[in-house]
Order: C-alpha cells, then structure tokens, then sequence
C-alpha cells in the first residue's frame, strides 16, 4: 500500500482496486490527516458560520462514527477513549441522545488538535484489531458506510476551512497555488435527449447511499441540456448585464435573499478598480473566465437560467444525460482545492443546481436505528445538486449521487449548467 501523501491533489487513494477492507480504511484516515496537516491549531478550531464546522470536529466526528457504530457494540472489550465525546461529537443522531449545539462547535477549544489525533490513533488502532477478526457482511457494509462518511467529511473540512479563512482579510492561502496555465472553456454545445421512461437512481452490489435508491423508472419529456456547466465568463456578462439587479429575473426568494445579504456576485468574488478577483484556498486570484462558475446559490443558478431564456435541468434530466455522456467520454477526475478550467466532458469541478427539491424515491425506507438518520430526515426544504466538486474524493462521483443543500446556500463548490425543453 503506498503511504500517504500530505497534499490535497494526492491524497486520496483509497478508491484503488485491490485494498483490502483494513487498507482502505488506513487510506482513508490517511487522507483526512493530510487535509488537516496544513492548517494550524487555532485553524483547527474556528468556526466561521452555523453551517460550517470546525476541522478538529470533521476529525473528531469521523472517529466518533466508528467508534460508536462499530467498535463500542462489536469489539469485546474496548473501552471508549474518553466517554465524554459521545456528547460532544455526536452530530445529529437523535437515537443517540442529547448533543452539543452545532452552532457552538467553534466554542469547544478541548480537546485540542493534540488530543484530538490521539482521540483518531486510538480508535484506528482499535479498528484494525477489529479488521483483524471475521466481519460479518452487514458489518462490513456498515465500515464503508463509515469510509464514505468520512469521505463527505473530507469535501466538508474543504469548503468549512475556506468560508474561515476567507474572514481573515489578508486573505491567507491553505496551500500554494500551481501554476497558471493559458485556458479556453470548450464550446458550449446543446444535446437534445430524447423522452421516455427511464431507470432512475443506483442499483447493483457496489456502495451507494441510501438517498440514491431504490432505483425506479421516470418519465422524463424530450429536453436540450447543455454539454458543461456554466463558466465564469459568462456569468460576469449575466453581472454586467445588471442581472443583480432585476427582480424580474429572480424567484421571489431568492430577490429577498438579495436585497438582505446585498449580494452583486457570487460568494468569494471582489471587485477593485474594476477588476474583479476570487478568494481561493491559494489566497486572493485573479478571475479565470475559463472556469466553471461556483460558489453560487440555486437562486443565482436560476436568475441566470431565466436570464438566458433557459431553465435548470431537473435531477433526472441531469442523470439522463449524464449516463448517455459517460458512455462515450473519459474525463478522469482530479482532487484538488479549487475548479480548474472547463474541459471536454460532462462531468466537471462543480456540483450542479438542479431544479429538483430533496424528496425520497418512490419506496425509499430508512434503515431501523440510527443509522437510518443519515439522509431521510433531511428530505424536506432541500434542493438537488448532481455531479461533483473539484474537492470531492474519488469514487463519490457517481451518476446517482444526490447531494443537497438549501436554495441559499453558497459555501460549496456549487455551480450549474443550462437546459429547456425540446
């Protein structure tokens, strides 16, 4: 097994074929240390909004998550680490009992980074002991279940640390910035998609969540669906356009949404003497027009959409054309910490706005107990995004992913791409 790198474009390797269960989890671990590694200890600590978390928390959750489904009822004689942070890093398990604030997490300076790392050494040199014996099947469902938690968590660390930084106005870098390199965004080209009844959703053995099933047919009407998101460039002429500010454009919320956060352009974004630049996790840059645009809402996504006399694609419209895309392309993803330029193929740097609200599939059951929380619960005031993100792990990029988060949020690599009917 190569060992681990400390960069966030090497980092994950646990998606390589040929690990073993005891592998994989070494290299996933792995990989959120080296996320970590570059931050300090009061980086660690602070929490920039209610929404983010802390990165000492991703760490300490994720070790929580195994230590709490697995090792405390399945490993004869483990003793917890310190039984004080089932309170303190339980994260919304109702069935678990009562749980410190979210809102408060940044509030919690012990234990500190230290503590916390060996809260982690503690809990894996307990789960390879556990590795180590005959995992029965639903056992070993639930170990990738806690793998692809943490892998979520992994994207989360990336964008919570982004939206702290930014606060800072020397605008700090998380990690070095690679060099630039000349870029043109590919023709935008329209792909008309026949209607019909479609299989929607994942089926077969491999990992999905529970949000992506049970697979089921829609019936989805003829539609022309742009082949790559949005770019940069084009979202500045929607800016020049004055699109900002004609209420006509926007949905009623997302009009309020602007005139009480005074909102001009997406989040991140500076204009000085005319020139605008982003805030990026390799500190202040300037704009890429080549790039796919993020860090906007689906308010923002769908102001654009009614401006360009187009519409967001639904979720099953983005899943239909996505599998009729990936039979033909290879567009090898790539981790990093910020979208590189727009390229030939579907999939790119960005998660993708649908125009779908967060609703189960037509049978979808949670699972008994509280694992049965992870995504159910959620299923109401949520909107759909599909796709990935430039600091999504490998193997999370899966045409059936259903990603959400409310109409206003901005914080994520969140883009989108254009559609309408035939």
């Amino acid at each position: 097994m190569p060992p681990a790198k400390a960069s966030v474009e090497l980092a994950e390797r646990e998606t390589e074929f040929g690990f073993s269960l005891a592998e994989r989890f070494l290299s996933v671990r792995a990989a959120t240390e080296a996320l970590a590694a570059p931050l300090s200890a009061e980086d660690q600590t602070i929490q920039s909004m209610p929404d983010a978390s802390p990165t000492k928390w991703h760490r300490a959750h994720t070790t929580w998550f195994f230590e709490t489904f697995l090792l405390a009822p399945h490993l004869k004689g483990y003793r917890a680490f310190n039984s004080d942070f089932s309170y303190l890093f339980n994260s919304y398990y109702e069935a678990l009992g009562p749980r410190h604030q979210r809102f408060a997490r940044g509030m919690i300076t012990r234990p500190g980074v230290a503590e916390t790392a060996a809260y982690r050494a503690h809990v894996d040199q307990a789960m390879l002991a556990f590795l180590d014996q005959t995992v029965s099947p639903d056992l070993e469902k639930l170990i990738v279940l806690g793998l692809h938690h943490e892998q979520q968590h992994q994207e989360l660390l990336i964008t919570d640390i982004k939206h702290a930084l930014f606060q800072n106005p020397l605008a700090p870098a998380y990690s070095p910035a690679p060099p630039a390199k000349p870029a043109t965004a590919p023709k935008c080209e329209w792909n008309d998609i026949e209607g019909g009844v479609y299989r929607i959703g994942h089926e077969g053995e491999d990992f999905a969540f529970d949000n992506e099933g049970p697979a089921h047919e829609a019936l989805v009407g003829d539609f022309i669906i742009a082949s790559r998101p949005v770019s940069v460039g084009e979202y500045l002429d929607f800016i020049e356009d004055g699109g900002y500010r004609q209420a006509s454009l926007w949905l009623a919320d997302g009009w309020a949404t602007v005139n009480t956060e005074g909102w001009q352009s997406p989040a991140y974004w500076q204009q000085k003497d005319g020139v605008w630049s982003a805030f990026t996790l390799h500190g202040r840059q300037p704009l890429n027009p080549a790039e796919p645009i993020c860090h906007v809402s689906l308010y923002e996504a769908a102001a654009f959409a009614n401006w360009a006399g187009k519409r967001l694609p639904t979720e099953f419209e983005w899943e239909v054309a996505a599998r009729a895309a990936r039979k033909t392309e290879k567009n090898t993803p790539n981790v990093t910490v910020h979208p590189g330029p727009l390229v030939e193929g579907f999939c790119q740097d960005v998660w993708e706005w649908t125009g779908s609200a967060y609703l189960p599939y037509p049978g979808f059951r949670p699972a008994a107990g509280a694992v049965g929380e992870y995504n159910g619960k959620f299923m109401i005031n949520q909107m759909v995004l599909r796709g990935r993100s430039c600091a999504t792990p490998l193997g999370h990029d899966r045409l059936t992913y259903r990603n959400f988060f409310p109409a206003g949020a901005r914080w994520q690599f969140s883009g989108f791409r254009l559609a309408q009917d035939a």
